[in-house]
Formats: structure tokens, C-alpha cells, sequence
């Protein structure tokens, strides 16, 4: 019996924009994605557009959320990325500081300006907007932890009740977008792809300072920090800030286990890139990865007895492993003081300390 996982490599960090690219890439249609995002009733306030791109040379898919409507303005109007402008609009930074999110696009102001901001929502009214929404449950629900990910983060820093949080960020149009296309894409590919698992590797944070409303501070940004509590992470391999707090909460709230390497059989790698220009491609890797659920198990059974013998060994125990007719392939399993490496059908028992622990059985 097999089963598929999406495995996020962050080497160059994440981003909301990245992510969707990503999930587009690997099977979503764009159809799909701008069909399920209309039931959120705000196709007034953007324009959606997927394109092929690259990034020193690695090719994929890009998306741009653009603001229309009242927050239009040069920013909307240059194909800026969707994570640079939730990200940065309410941090007051101009282009002099380095970060991991779209830089390399032609704006015709600093953030500094008094220009016109797309709206912004809090997390109440973004709640409203996704339960009120014809999404279906399951998409709903993925969104609202994702959103609450950055809510419980911003409560925490500011302390404050959940429910009043203002997002200044996230609660732009392009993150909302960003955020609950993820959900969208993700759902889909659990559906149609038979994905049963998402991992992803330890994210890449960047190196630097970011100037934001709370001053200036190392990367990352306050808002990543307090999300990827608990995450596995790299920093360094890439200059400025290379994760935003929709990135972060997105893999936050949807990967189930962040792991260094994953094994399996890839059957589709493909490439999520980002607006910005680094010292590495701005891209992050996704693959659809298969594996034999039976073969796994095995695995995690092996290490745990490989684990439990020697533990047992450093008391001056031994283990009786029984090897289901094994033994003549496999011989004795302790001979000489090395343990021999263990099939994973080996069935094992404490027994009493004995004189000898490594006599042969």
C-alpha cells in the first residue's frame, strides 16, 4: 500500500506567494484556484495573475496578487509580489533595507510615502469573510488555523486578546489571497493527488535587520519568530529576510512533521518562485513524493528496537530477539559485543541481567 507527501524544501526561505506557486506547479489548475478564491466575494479588490518565471536559471511558476479598485497605486500597478506588499506596507522601511520578499520589482516610491494602502482587515473581519464564504468546510478550516497561526503570534507579541488583533500584513487583500489560496490548493491535492501527508525541511530565515513599525530588528521579523516557535530552522544561507509571517504560518499550521530528508519514490519535483534577487535562486522546491506505507512501518520498527537494544545493552541486559524463521539468514544477533543490524520482524523481550550480556543466543 502507498501513499503520497508534499515535501516544502525552504532552503531560500518561504513566502505566501511562493507557496501558492508551489501548489499551482505541482497540479493545481489555475481555474480551480481563481473559481474556489471567488467565493470569498472580493474579486473587486485584486487581479490574479500566473505566469512561468525563473530565477538564476531555475524556471517555475510565479504568482502576482495585484490591488485594484481604492488601493491602487504604483506598487499594485509594477507586478510587484503579493508577500512584499502585505508584508511590508504597514513597516514604514524603505528599499535601503535587504529582505526576503520582493525587492527586485520597479517601485516608484519608498514605503516611507503617505500613497493610499490597500485595505487592511482585521482578524475578526477575516473570519467573517471565510465562514460566511461558500468554501467548503474543509477549506475553511485550513484557512482559519492558518490565519489564526498569525493571530495568536501578533496577540502574544502585542499583548492582547486574539480577537482584537489587527493584522496590518496579513490583513491585506493579496495575503488574504496568498493565505487562503494555500488552503484551496492544498485541499485539492489531498483530494485529486491522494496526498496524505505535507512535510517540509527546516526553514531558511535570512540574515540581516529588518526595519518595521517596532523598530529595527534582526532577522526574522518579530511576527516570524513567534509563529515558528517549536519549527526547525537554518539561518544565513541567504542575505536579508527570507521568510514573511504568511510563509511562516502557512507551513506553521499545514506541514505534519518538518523533517532534514524524507525517502520515498519523487515523482514530480517543481519550483515556486519568488520576487526578490538573492545570493540563491528565490524559489522554493516542492515534490510529490511516494512511498509504501508497509515498508515505512518497518522502518520506525527497527529503529525503535535497534534503539530499545541498546539502551538495554548499556544496563548490562540483553534482548531475545525471536527472528520468525529468519535466524538462518540473519545468524545470532549479538556476537562479540556488536549488535548486527535488526529486521524489522523481529520480535523482542526483556529478560532478567545476565552475567554475560553479549553471549550469542
Amino acid at each position: 500500500m502507498t501513499s503520497r507527501a508534499l515535501y516544502f524544501e525552504c532552503f531560500a526561505g518561504l513566502s505566501g506567494d511562493m507557496c501558492l506557486a508551489a501548489l499551482l506547479n505541482i497540479g493545481m489548475p489555475e481555474d480551480h484556484l481563481k473559481a474556489e478564491l471567488a467565493k470569498l466575494g472580493l474579486e473587486a479588490e485584486y487581479k490574479l495573475q500566473v505566469s512561468r518565471s525563473q530565477k538564476l536559471g531555475i524556471h517555475g511558476v510565479r504568482v502576482d496578487v495585484n490591488a485594484v479598485g481604492e488601493g491602487t497605486n504604483a506598487e499594485a500597478t509594477a507586478g510587484g509580489g503579493a508577500e512584499t506588499r502585505a508584508h511590508n506596507h504597514s513597516h514604514g522601511h524603505s528599499h535601503s533595507e535587504t529582505h526576503g520578499h520582493d525587492h527586485d520589482h520597479d517601485h516608484a516610491h519608498s514605503h516611507d510615502h503617505g500613497h493610499h494602502h490597500p485595505r487592511q482587515r482585521d482578524y475578526k473581519q477575516i473570519k467573517q469573510i471565510i465562514e460566511q464564504s461558500t468554501l467548503s468546510s474543509l477549506v475553511k478550516a485550513r484557512a482559519l488555523k492558518i490565519f489564526d497561526e498569525v493571530a495568536r503570534a501578533e496577540a502574544a507579541i502585542h499583548d492582547m486578546p486574539v480577537d482584537t488583533v489587527h493584522f496590518h500584513e496579513v490583513g491585506a487583500t493579496d495575503s488574504i489571497v496568498d493565505i487562503v489560496g494555500a488552503a484551496i490548493g492544498f485541499e485539492y491535492l489531498i483530494a485529486e493527488e491522494a496526498v496524505g501527508r505535507i512535510l517540509c525541511s527546516p526553514i531558511e530565515l535570512g540574515s540581516g535587520k529588518v526595519k518595521c513599525a517596532h523598530g529595527v530588528y534582526p532577522v526574522p521579523a518579530p511576527a516570524t519568530a513567534q509563529i515558528l516557535q517549536n519549527v526547525p530552522f537554518t539561518r544565513g544561507g541567504v542575505e536579508g529576510e527570507a521568510t514573511t509571517p504568511t510563509g511562516a504560518a502557512i507551513m506553521k499550521a499545514c506541514a505534519d512533521e518538518f523533517v532534514d530528508h524524507v525517502q520515498g519514490t519523487t515523482l514530480n519535483t517543481v519550483y515556486g518562485i519568488g520576487h526578490r534577487d538573492a545570493n540563491i535562486p528565490n524559489v522554493v522546491r516542492l515534490q510529490m513524493i511516494e512511498n509504501d506505507k508497509q515498508q515505512h512501518a518497518q522502518h520506525a520498527q527497527h529503529a525503535q528496537h535497534a534503539t530499545s537494544f541498546r539502551a538495554c545493552q548499556d544496563r548490562g541486559e540483553y534482548r531475545r530477539y525471536e527472528p520468525r524463521g529468519l535466524r538462518a539468514a540473519y545468524g545470532p544477533v549479538v556476537r562479540g559485543g556488536c549488535q548486527r543490524r535488526l529486521p524489522a520482524t523481529y520480535q523482542h523481550e526483556k529478560v532478567a541481567p545476565c552475567s554475560d550480556p553479549f553471549r550469542s543466543l
